[in-house]
């Protein structure tokens, strides 16, 4: 499944690079931008870190729904 679209834009919308956002989870640049790009797929691991670095439900990032609030 792609999420490009909705993690690209939640790195937009927080002003980051993917460099800045690949450091925030721990991983190389070149793998995030694999995942942001689709080339590889996004783990649930690599899921949660993103869900927490936005701050948003996983449910939004595997687009299930456009609400971002989470259950915390």
């Amino acid at each position: 499944m792609r999420m490009d679209n909705r993690i690209r834009d939640l790195r937009e919308d927080n002003d980051l690079t993917q460099q800045q956002v690949a450091d925030k989870i721990g991983i190389t640049q070149r793998k995030y931008s694999y995942i942001e790009t689709g080339t590889q797929p996004l783990t649930d691991e690599i899921l949660v870190k993103l869900a927490n670095l936005y701050k948003v439900s996983i449910d939004y990032i595997l687009k299930q729904t456009n609400n971002k609030k989470r259950n915390d």
